[in-house]
């Protein structure tokens, strides 16, 4: 049964690379500098007595998918749809001179990727925001946290012209979608490879 399964494995791994689109991780455009720690990837970016950091985290960041047919009635030679990763994300906004830290903490809604025709929809939307003090690893819970669900527009809208000011915007978003999305393919082989090597060991 292991060596059937180290086989499976290996044909698995050559079909991923295959498909595989990025050899390295996409860039992002706009001055952010990458740092990636496992499952867990960091943009930052600096700009005048700013410091903005977007962190996500691939895991479980690809969307159910909705196709009910099972497996067994794909033809094998048809393309399996291509897997997006729409990690959450969030945003800090570090200024010099304060003690605090904004935090918003952003998603892409389900039901919104893909409309690429409607140039006025945001791509991502800020589900909650905060003020943590900065450099504390450990975020309190006795922090007021707005939630945006019953927000008045108006400030809303400001949130995200203030996060579109320091290049959080929809073209960002977009990349984050690529830059995630390679991520995730790369550690998936990763894992495959891990997997190979764990079901040969003797």
């Amino acid at each position: 049964g292991d060596k059937a399964f180290a086989q499976f494995l290996t044909d698995e791994i050559k079909e991923e690379r295959k498909i595989q689109k990025h050899k390295s991780l996409p860039k992002v455009s706009g001055g952010w500098e990458l740092e990636v720690h496992g499952t867990e990837a960091k943009l930052v970016r600096k700009i005048a007595g700013e410091k903005i950091t977007v962190t996500f985290n691939i895991n479980n960041s690809i969307p159910p998918s909705v196709d009910d047919e099972t497996q067994e009635e794909q033809k094998p030679d048809e393309q399996e749809p291509d897997l997006t990763s729409t990690p959450n994300f969030v945003v800090e906004v570090i200024k010099d001179d304060t003690k605090q830290t904004l935090v918003l903490d952003c998603h892409y809604p389900e039901d919104e990727v893909g409309h690429e025709g409607e140039e006025e929809s945001d791509i991502f939307t800020i589900r909650e925001v905060s003020f943590q003090p900065t450099g504390e690893s450990d975020w309190k819970d006795t922090n007021y946290t707005l939630n945006t669900d019953s927000l008045d527009w108006a400030l809303y809208d400001h949130l995200m012209d203030f996060l579109a000011d320091r290049g959080v915007d929809n073209t960002f978003a977009d990349e984050l979608i690529e830059l995630s999305t390679a991520l995730e393919h790369q550690e998936y082989i990763k894992f495959l490879e891990d997997l190979k090597s764990f079901v040969k060991c003797q």
